[in-house]
């Protein structure tokens, strides 16, 4: 006796995949590094690190990247060589304070194509917007359709000094501007190198990925990123934070005893 086999199962449907909804419906930007940490030690000769990063447009409007990475701010002093009565003197000191260590800027083209100036200004985005703390900072006003800038004792010198603080660190590989440093590599993924010279000050560096349509900034994304010492370079460097008397004073030990040292070597020879 031949037995009916009894009727398949219903086939089960796969569920959709799960897709977020701001994906879909609004304009945003995310971004990593491929390594937040960067350790430094005797032979460290700078590191490059790569910004990559998705931009989720649910239109078909155009839209640009800028990459800012800032680094820890440190004070800078600055004098100036003055001639008075053929004598060659340096100025009063000026200290800035809030000058970052490091500062870089890349963009899908030039910042002044993808946004106007009082905009720029407004975010900080770019060396020509950065804020540099002045020294006695006396009060604030407005210029170019920005409010709070900042006028100092410096009065009409201040950009002056500025522009030099600005140009000693460009020298120094500190600051840096590139009008093509982001790229897209496939349709809505980008990326960016952010290139650390073997004078990178050690500590936390802040980078912001700020996404622009139409001119106006659209969304942005923060990361960090940490510079730090390792192995014996760390332990000098803590050392001398810790007990900076005892450092100094063995620091002056130490070049007492390799001039004696010298000293003895040159007299035998």
């Amino acid at each position: 006796m031949i037995q009916a086999l009894p009727p398949p199962p219903p086939a089960i449907e796969a569920p959709p995949p799960e897709r977020s909804e701001a994906t879909a419906t609004e304009l945003r930007v995310a971004a990593a590094l491929t390594d937040a940490q960067v350790k430094v030690d005797s032979s460290f000769r700078g590191a490059t690190l790569v910004l990559y990063g998705a931009v989720f447009n649910p239109s078909d409007d155009p839209t640009d990247v800028v990459v800012v990475v800032r680094g820890p701010d440190a004070p800078i002093r600055l004098v100036k060589k003055t001639r008075n009565t053929g004598v060659w003197l340096n100025s009063r000191p000026v200290l800035f304070e809030g000058a970052p260590g490091f500062y870089m800027t890349a963009s899908t083209r030039p910042l002044s194509d993808i946004a106007d100036f009082g905009q720029l200004r407004r975010l900080g985005v770019g060396v020509d917007h950065l804020r540099i703390d002045a020294p006695e900072e006396s009060r604030t006003v407005t210029r170019y359709g920005v409010r709070d800038v900042v006028i100092s004792r410096l009065g009409e010198d201040y950009l002056d000094w500025r522009r030099a603080v600005i140009r000693l660190k460009e020298d120094a590989a500190l600051y840096d501007t590139d009008p093509e440093g982001v790229t897209f590599v496939d349709k809505g993924l980008f990326r960016a190198e952010v290139k650390l010279p073997a004078t990178a000050p050690t500590g936390q560096y802040y980078a912001q990925v700020w996404l622009f349509r139409d001119g106006e900034p659209a969304g942005v994304s923060n990361l960090t990123l940490t510079v730090e010492k390792v192995g014996f370079e760390r332990e000098v460097y803590e050392f001398a934070h810790r007990r900076p008397w005892s450092y100094g004073v063995l620091c002056v030990l130490l070049a007492v005893a390799m001039g004696y040292g010298t000293s003895r070597v040159f007299r035998r020879g």
